[in-house]
């Protein structure tokens, strides 16, 4: 039995270093085919990306021509091969065929044009369009801000923690919870980390999350998934502006990673690359958001918080990302701080991208003393039994604090222009999709 990861000496990324004339094996898959009398041009696709390589009667032998022009589409082979550089060559370079050897052999593929025009039917095959250039694309460059915002974080002392998936109380307003039997009891699937994180700073002092979030919401909106992966961080002694600014710090700095690190990726998906914003970022009362909001004509009463179409209208009207700070208590959940010196209102803010796109990170300072914790928990009429150990940590000398979260898709739907948050989600589960 061949052992392929030993067969295997190069790859579509190290081929455009190797000499002309020079032997190599590769891996891969077939992305696409292109057959001519005298020639046939195969797309080989592999963790770096993509290779050409070509067959003709004079290069290669009968049986690997005909085998290279009969080979179906998705089928993983390995392949040796000269190297020629060729200007014309997808990155300069290709490989002039003199082996293939079919590892495992593919159906016809079943994925038609017209089934890409779909997206009902493009996400029922998404187990197989995530193949595709672009789904790839975006895919590695999800990767990117997930490793962007790690060392972010890792620069700037915070610890990474894990929460659990499984928790007893709500964080964020129990209409949103997925409920599900726990053995003899029943338990809820988290819709935020947060209350982990502040017990954690007790012990790390700056701690963040990567990990999926759950929201039972119906919204069929082009922004909303039941399940999506959230970067949350949580910082003692810090107050709402501190963390303020770590939220622009995070976001600079993670659309310059890419920039750097994924260009290719990027122009994939889009013509343009990302916008690079360095903060400070502009800053706006929940007061003044409402202003310009009546000024479009939209009309809602102080008070209201802003939903999809609100946030949209706003963010039109900037072409930076910006802060809305001061939103009123009636709008935030029971444990964000209200402002001292304005006590309808509250020390939280929502970051808002440019140009229709709306909240990206959403946090502000905590609670952290025991009686004002525990009195706005029966003011918003709920249980103060069900947040317990939430409440035992202010006891024990729990520091001002502050935090926040930001949406991995939604973050990818704005810096990339995609049409849908769905996108940008290797399976994205939605009201209506939890298949494949």
């Amino acid at each position: 039995m061949i052992k392929w990861l030993e067969y295997r000496n190069s790859n579509s990324k190290d081929i455009v270093k190797r000499s002309e004339g020079e032997s190599v094996r590769i891996l891969g898959w077939v992305s696409s085919k292109r057959v001519h009398k005298d020639k046939i041009f195969l797309s080989i696709r592999d963790r770096y990306g993509y290779l050409q390589i070509v067959a003709t009667p004079e290069e290669s032998s009968d049986n690997i021509f005909n085998l290279a022009k009969t080979i179906p589409v998705e089928s993983a082979i390995a392949a040796e091969g000269i190297v020629k550089h060729d200007p014309r060559a997808p990155n300069g370079v290709e490989l002039r065929l003199k082996d293939l050897i079919v590892i495992s052999k593919a159906d016809i593929w079943p994925v038609t044009k017209s089934a890409l025009k779909s997206p009902e039917l493009m996400y029922d095959k998404r187990h197989l369009t995530i193949r595709g250039p672009r789904s790839r694309a975006i895919l590695l460059i999800r990767s990117g801000v997930i490793k962007a915002a790690m060392e972010y974080f890792e620069k700037n002392d915070y610890v990474l923690i894990n929460a659990p998936t499984f928790i007893t109380s709500a964080v964020e307003g129990g209409a949103t919870l997925f409920k599900l039997k726990y053995f003899d009891d029943y338990a809820y699937l988290t819709q935020s980390s947060q209350f982990y994180e502040e017990a954690a700073i007790c012990v790390f002092e700056k701690v963040y999350v990567i990990q999926p979030s759950f929201r039972a919401e119906k919204s069929r909106t082009r922004r909303h998934l039941t399940e999506f992966w959230h970067i949350e961080a949580e910082a003692a002694f810090a107050d709402h502006d501190d963390i303020m600014k770590v939220e622009e710090e995070l976001v600079s700095y993670m659309l310059n990673y890419l920039n750097e690190h994924y260009s290719g990726e990027i122009k994939t998906v889009k013509k343009s690359g990302i916008k690079i914003y360095e903060p400070p970022f502009p800053r706006i009362s929940y007061d003044e958001a409402l202003e310009i909001l009546h000024s479009k004509g939209v009309e809602m009463e102080w008070g209201e918080d802003f939903g999809a179409d609100e946030e949209r209208v706003l963010s039109m009207q900037f072409d930076t990302p910006f802060f809305v700070y001061g939103y009123p208590a009636s709008t935030r959940s029971f444990y964000h701080m209200n402002d001292p010196d304005r006590p309808e209102v509250t020390l939280s803010s929502d970051l808002m991208a440019p140009d229709g796109y709306g909240e990206i990170t959403s946090g502000g300072q905590r609670i952290h003393d025991y009686n004002e914790l525990y009195n706005k928990i029966i003011s918003f009429g709920l249980d103060p039994s069900q947040y317990e150990w939430y409440l035992e940590i202010r006891k024990y000398g729990m520091p001002p604090h502050a935090g926040f979260g930001l949406g991995v898709e939604r973050f990818m739907r704005w810096i990339l222009e995609l049409p849908h948050i769905r996108d940008a989600t290797l399976f994205p589960r939605t009201p209506s999709r939890v298949y494949p």
